[in-house]
C-alpha cells in the first residue's frame, strides 16, 4: 500500500468511525477514591492499597480496607507549574518481590531555570520514600509549563520505556537526537543504558525513537509485546504510533494537524524516513492514558485498546486489526476530564477523573 493510499484509508475509517460507531454504552461507574483533584498516575499495589499522583506534587496511598488516606513523604522536589508536577506511576514487574515504584516529575534540579522531565525509582517504607534513584533528568531546564510527556511503561524484556514531550520547543527538540526532548526513551530498570539503544554513541544514548510532541499514553501490546503511545497534535493530528528502535515519528516536519489559530506549520503528512501513525484524530480528542484490554470481565472490549479523552470525557475504544487501528468506538461518554485509563490487576478498568477521582467501570 502507498502512503497516498494508507494515509487516504485511515482518513475514511476515521470519517466511518465517526458516522457509524454504535452509541456508547451505558455503564455504571463505581468511585473508589474520591478525596484527590488531578490524577495523574495510579497503580493498585494490592486488592486494597492503591497509589495516586496528584498533579499537584502529592503522592497518596490510599487504603480502602480502611478507608484512610496517606501522604507519602520525602518526595523530591518537584515544580508544580503549567503541565508540569508529579506526574505518571508504575510498578517495576517484579514489584512484589523488590518494591520498586518509578515515577515521573517536573524537576527543577540541573541546569537552567525552569524544570524538566525527570524519572526517578524508589519504595516505601512507613509512609516515605527511600533508597531513592534518580534515573533520568532531561535537559537544560525551560520555563516553558507544558509538554512534559511523562508515560511510563515496562517491556516483556524489562526494559523502561518512558516520554519526554517537546517542552513547547518544537522547532529545536523532537527533530534533534543530541537534544532530549520530543522522544521516547529506553532503559534498564536500573537506569543503565541498554547497549543496543539505537543512540548509543550520541550524547543521549538512552534515546529510543523521536520526532514526537506530547505522549501521554503509553501501554505494551500483551501479544506482540510492543510498546505503543498516543501523543497530543496541536489543533487536530493527535496520534496513536507504534514505537519501534531508532524511528522518527515526524513531528514537526509531517502532522495532520494545524496551529491552534487555524494556520499550517507544515504543508506535508507523509514523507519517506518518518512514521506514519496507525491512527489519528481530526479534530483532536486531547488523549490521555491508554491500555489493551485483556481481562474477561470485559469480553466486548477484549484484545482492544481503550484511550481517554481530555477534551471531550469519553473512552475510545480502538479496534485492531494487523497491528493497526481499523476503527473506532466512543464506549463512554459523560465521564469528565480523563487524565488516565488502565487495566488493573484484578481485572478491572479504572479511570483517573480531574475532579472527579478513580472511578471503576462495572463488568459487562
Amino acid at each position: 500500500m502507498t502512503n497516498l493510499m494508507f494515509k487516504t484509508s485511515i482518513s475514511l475509517l476515521f470519517i466511518i468511525g465517526l458516522l457509524f460507531s454504535p452509541q456508547a454504552q451505558s455503564k455504571e461507574l463505581k468511585v473508589v477514591i474520591s478525596d484527590v483533584n488531578v490524577p495523574w498516575g495510579m497503580v493498585q499495589l494490592s486488592a486494597t492499597q492503591w497509589l495516586v499522583s496528584e498533579r499537584d506534587g502529592e503522592l497518596l496511598l490510599f487504603d480502602l480496607a480502611t478507608n484512610k488516606k496517606h501522604p507519602i513523604a520525602n518526595l523530591p522536589k518537584i515544580s508544580d507549574r503549567g503541565q508540569g508536577g508529579l506526574l505518571d506511576l508504575e510498578l517495576h514487574p517484579n514489584y512484589k518481590a523488590n518494591g520498586w515504584i518509578y515515577f515521573s516529575f517536573s524537576s527543577p534540579e540541573g541546569e537552567g531555570r525552569g524544570s524538566n522531565t525527570a524519572v526517578m525509582r524508589a519504595k516505601i517504607q512507613d509512609y516515605q520514600l527511600v533508597s531513592k534513584e534518580l534515573l533520568y533528568k532531561a535537559t537544560p531546564n525551560t520555563t516553558k509549563g507544558h509538554h512534559f510527556g511523562s508515560r511510563i511503561e515496562f517491556d516483556q524484556a524489562g526494559y523502561l520505556y518512558f516520554s519526554v514531550g517537546d517542552r513547547g520547543d518544537r522547532d529545536t527538540n523532537p527533530q534533534d537526537i543530541e537534544r532530549d526532548a520530543g522522544k521516547i526513551y529506553r532503559l534498564h530498570d536500573d537506569g543503565r543504558i541498554p547497549k543496543d539503544n539505537p543512540f548509543i554513541k550520541n550524547s543521549k544514548p538512552a534515546i529510543y525513537s523521536y520526532g514526537h510532541r506530547n505522549p501521554q499514553g503509553m501501554a505494551m501490546h500483551p501479544v506482540t509485546g510492543n510498546i505503543w503511545t498516543h501523543e497530543h497534535g496541536p489543533k487536530g493530528g493527535d496520534e496513536i504510533n507504534v514505537i519501534a528502535k531508532g524511528k522518527n515519528y515526524g513531528w514537526p516536519i509531517i502532522s495532520y494537524g494545524v496551529n491552534y489559530s487555524g494556520s499550517k506549520f507544515t504543508e506535508i503528512s507523509e514523507k519517506e524516513g518518518m512514521e506514519q501513525p496507525v491512527w489519528y484524530w481530526v479534530p483532536s480528542i486531547a488523549p490521555s492514558g491508554m491500555t489493551f484490554v485483556t481481562s474477561d470481565k470485559y469480553p466486548q472490549w477484549k484484545g482492544q485498546l481503550l484511550v481517554g479523552s481530555l477534551k471531550f470525557g469519553y473512552l475510545v475504544l480502538c479496534k485492531i486489526e494487523n497491528n493497526k487501528v481499523v476503527s473506532q468506538q466512543i464506549v463512554y461518554e459523560g465521564l469528565g476530564r480523563t487524565r488516565n485509563v488502565k487495566q488493573m490487576p484484578d481485572g478491572y478498568i479504572y479511570a483517573a477523573v480531574e475532579g472527579k477521582g478513580i472511578v471503576r467501570l462495572d463488568a459487562q
